[in-house]
């Protein structure tokens, strides 16, 4: 009975030596296909060790061996990598490294082709790849921390996404032009239809905001991430082009307090002034903050805006436009914004005294009766500047005129324009159907009885005469139309109306005394 016991034993061991033995055959096999699907595959062949009964580092020596190319060296070579794979901690050959990442299948295939098949960019992008490292460079191999692998601005690998080219791309770059929306970022959203502008809506991102119109609902977790210049559906299907404001879609869409000097007329103004970088202007009239954001932008970093408001609510309604520009700028562009604008909540009138040692370059007028502030601020205009004033009644600008006359001040009457835009519609040419039309050429409806009566009358020189004169006119009159389709073109049937008057002041010195100039525009 004891002998039939310790043969029974006895058989049991020779059993268990036999699956380990088939374990560890049927790994062997594993890391050749764990060799060809990179580091992803390490912890499947680690598995793979533990229910055969096999020993990590007995797994990972047979993936270093088996992993191996011809190309990396000789036998002696394989068998120090197997010796140092076989010496790692388990516990650390299962960490997987944040500078590592699975590889796609494109990717896995890819890896299979000669280097000397591939073209230099690909090349490239294999070194700079972060998930993928050379075997002799590899964590499994070396006891140091990885060196940091090249990327836009010194950043760390896990830091690098692909964009659809498959270029690397950093999505903390600042500097980079695509930054995807982020939280607190203003995005505009804009639905067309029929070519016609059908909604306009200026948000803020937040967590649990939403696009809301009556064309469907989008939530902002939609669009944070994405990159600005998309198309979104809504909940009902409708197509929304989302992208970030340009500033005059800002000063048209943010919160008003008075009513908004337009961009078309702040523009023009800023030609009649002729700001340059550095310079330094007075603004009388904040507003909405509208005319102090374009100051801000023509100035530049290196200039300074002083904003006069004498109304407490116009004041903090400018303020709080201008920080919300300038935070949104920062978040969508590398440089901040230059916070070069001081706000003043006080009468310009009663302001002689803070602006004495200050030498403006222009000045910009937008109040009720600017002929009041003129005599306060125009000494402190250098000599030769621009003060423009914007008003929006025509009898505005002959009080204005009227009290520069009464008041004899040094100032020249050059221009008083008024700024309008008429804008167009140009589409295709469609049919009730839907479908485009086709271009038709033109018929001419010629009399062929009365051309040939004529064709005999001509003297013969008279004749090669005409020929050659309407020859020349066919020749430079013909133009050869692009396209197969026409073109409708037309204003639109509602057009922006009366804004204001511009009016373009400069501040002159008598050199002498019978070259005063009559101070007609």
């Amino acid at each position: 009975m004891l002998q039939w016991a310790r043969r029974r034993l006895s058989l049991q061991a020779l059993g268990s030596q036999s699956r380990t033995l088939q374990g560890g055959r049927r790994l062997l096999l594993r890391g050749v296909f764990v060799s060809c699907g990179g580091a992803a595959r390490d912890r499947v062949g680690a598995a793979s060790a533990r229910e055969h009964g096999a020993p990590l580092s007995t797994a990972y020596g047979l993936r270093a061996v088996c992993s191996a190319s011809p190309r990396d060296g000789d036998g002696a070579e394989k068998e120090d990598a197997a010796a140092a794979a076989s010496q790692m901690d388990p516990s650390q050959a299962l960490r997987r490294r944040a500078w590592e990442r699975a590889l796609s299948p494109l990717e896995r295939v890819s890896r299979l082709i000669p280097d000397e098949l591939l073209s230099k960019e690909i090349r490239d992008l294999r070194r700079v790849d972060p998930g993928e490292t050379r075997q002799e460079d590899s964590p499994e191999n070396s006891d140091s921390p990885p060196s940091q692998l090249p990327g836009p601005r010194g950043t760390a690998p896990s830091e690098l996404r692909r964009d659809e080219d498959g270029m690397p791309v950093d999505i903390n770059n600042k500097s980079s032009k695509d930054v995807p929306f982020q939280p607190g970022d203003l995005i505009l959203a804009e639905f067309r239809r029929k070519n016609y502008m059908e909604f306009r809506c200026m948000q803020s991102l937040t967590a649990l905001g939403k696009v809301r119109s009556n064309w469907g609902v989008i939530s902002h977790l939609e669009i944070i991430g994405k990159l600005p210049g998309q198309m979104f559906r809504t909940s009902i299907g409708c197509q929304f082009l989302i992208r970030r404001p340009a500033l005059e879609d800002f000063v048209m869409l943010m919160k008003r307090g008075p009513t908004i000097s337009y961009p078309k007329d702040i523009n023009a103004m800023l030609l009649l002034m002729d700001i340059n970088q550095g310079d330094t202007v007075l603004e009388s009239g904040s507003g909405s903050g509208g005319m102090s954001l374009f100051l801000s932008r023509a100035v530049g970093p290196r200039g300074r805006v002083i904003s006069y408001e004498i109304r407490k609510d116009h004041h903090d309604v400018a303020k709080k436009n201008y920080r919300c520009w300038r935070d949104a700028w920062e978040i969508r562009q590398a440089e901040e914004w230059p916070d070069n604008v001081d706000f003043i909540n006080k009468d310009i009138s009663n302001a002689a005294e803070d602006m004495k040692s200050i030498t403006f370059d222009a000045i910009a007028l937008d109040m009720l009766n600017p002929q009041i502030a003129l005599p306060v601020v125009i000494p402190d205009l250098k000599q030769g500047g621009v003060c423009a004033v914007y008003l929006a009644n025509i009898t505005q600008v002959i009080d204005l005129l009227e009290g520069i006359r009464t008041c004899k001040l040094s100032l020249i009457c050059e221009r008083v324009i008024e700024v309008t835009h008429r804008d167009w519609l140009v589409y295709p040419a469609k049919h009730k159907n839907g479908r485009l039309a086709e271009r038709v050429e033109p018929q001419q409806n010629v009399d062929e009885e009365a051309r040939l009566k004529e064709d005999e009358e001509l003297p013969r020189q008279d004749e090669a005469v005409f020929r050659e004169i309407d020859d020349v006119e066919s020749l430079s009159d013909y133009v050869e139309p692009y396209g197969s389709v026409p073109y409708v073109a037309r204003p639109y049937p509602w057009q922006a109306g009366h804004t204001a008057f511009l009016i373009k002041l400069r501040k002159y010195k008598v050199a002498f005394p019978d070259t005063v100039p009559d101070g007609n525009c």
